[in-house]
C-alpha cells in the first residue's frame, strides 16, 4: 500500500454539518423566540434538518416588520421594485443546484425544470410590475365637468398560507402580492420549509428591503388564526390551508378588520399564471377633479 494510501485509509470520516433552519423576519435570521424548532424528515422518512417552529410572538414580529416596511416599499416605483424581482429571479438560478437537492422526493429532472419554472415565473411577475397600473386603472366617463380618475393602490400587509408546493407554489404566492407594493408574512410549507429558507437567503441578499418579505416556518394550525386575526394584516392568502374547518375558522377571524380574503382552492402551479392574484390585494383609489381648475 502507497503511503498515500494508508493516509486515505487512517484519515477519520468527515461529519455532515447538519443546519438548523431559522425564521426570516425584518430582513434578519432569528431563531424562534419559543427556542422549538421541528424535525423535517425527507418523504422516506430520512431526517433532513430542523426547523424553527415559530410561536405567536414570532408572527407578531413579522408583522411589525411588514408594517415598517410598507411605507417605503409602496413608495417605491413599479419599476424599481421589477428590477429587484428581477434580481431575486437572477440569484434564484445562480443557485439552482442547491434548490433542486432540497425538492426532496423529486427526480433530479423533474426538480430541474420546477426551479427553471419558479425562475420564469418571478420574471413574470417583474415584467408586470409597471403595467398592472395601466390595465387596472381607468379615466371614467362622467355626466359632468369632471375628471374621474381610478388607479390601484396596495392593500398594505397581506398574510400568506404558501402551499405544499415548497418553491414553484411558493413564488407563486409571494411575487403577486409583493410586485404591486404589499409586504407579506408568509408561513410555510410546514411539510416541506427547507426551500422556504433557501429562497430567504436569496432574498436577503438581493436588494429587497428587509421586511417586504417575512418568512416563518411552523405549524399551519397554530400560525394562520393568529394572522387571519391580527388587525395590523390587511389581507390573508389561505391558500395553503387544506382544513376546512380551519379555512372557516380563518375566515371568520378575518372579518373582525375587513380583511381582504383569498379562499384557498385547487391550483395546478405548474399553468400559466394571470393577474388574478396580483389583483386581489389592490384597492382602487377614485380621484374627482373639476375641469378647468
Amino acid at each position: 500500500m502507497s503511503r498515500a494510501s494508508r493516509g486515505d485509509a487512517e484519515r477519520p470520516a468527515r461529519l455532515s454539518v447538519r443546519k438548523t433552519y431559522k425564521l426570516f423576519i425584518g430582513g434578519a435570521f432569528p431563531r424562534s423566540e419559543s427556542g422549538r424548532a421541528y424535525a423535517v424528515s425527507s418523504t422516506k422518512g430520512d431526517f433532513l434538518a430542523n426547523a424553527s417552529r415559530a410561536s405567536r410572538k414570532d408572527a407578531r414580529d413579522a408583522v411589525a416588520a411588514a408594517r415598517k416596511a410598507f411605507p417605503g416599499w409602496s413608495g417605491a416605483t413599479p419599476y424599481n421594485r421589477g428590477q429587484i424581482l428581477y434580481r431575486v429571479a437572477e440569484m434564484l438560478e445562480g443557485r439552482r443546484a442547491q434548490f433542486a437537492a432540497e425538492l426532496d422526493g423529486v427526480p433530479s429532472k423533474k426538480a430541474g425544470e420546477l426551479v427553471d419554472a419558479a425562475v420564469d415565473r418571478l420574471v413574470w411577475y417583474a415584467g408586470w410590475s409597471d403595467k398592472i397600473g395601466a390595465v387596472r386603472g381607468a379615466a371614467n366617463p362622467v355626466a359632468g365637468p369632471y375628471f374621474n380618475l381610478s388607479s390601484p393602490e396596495p392593500t398594505g400587509v397581506v398574510a400568506v398560507i404558501a402551499p405544499d408546493e415548497p418553491l414553484l407554489g411558493l413564488v407563486s404566492v409571494i411575487a403577486p402580492a409583493i410586485v404591486t407594493g404589499n409586504t407579506c408574512v408568509v408561513v410555510a410549507s410546514e411539510r416541506a420549509p427547507l426551500p422556504s429558507i433557501t429562497l430567504a437567503e436569496v432574498l436577503a441578499t438581493s436588494d429587497l428591503p428587509g421586511g417586504v418579505v417575512n418568512i416563518l416556518t411552523g405549524f399551519t394550525g397554530e400560525l394562520a388564526p393568529w394572522l387571519a386575526s391580527h388587525m395590523d394584516v390587511n389581507a390573508i392568502d389561505l391558500t395553503g390551508v387544506t382544513d376546512p374547518d380551519l379555512a372557516r375558522r380563518c375566515e371568520g377571524d378575518a372579518a373582525e378588520n375587513l380583511k381582504r380574503v383569498l379562499r384557498p382552492k385547487p391550483s395546478d402551479w405548474s399553468e400559466e399564471p394571470d393577474l388574478t392574484r396580483m389583483t386581489a390585494f389592490l384597492e382602487t383609489k377614485t380621484v374627482w377633479h373639476p375641469i378647468g381648475v
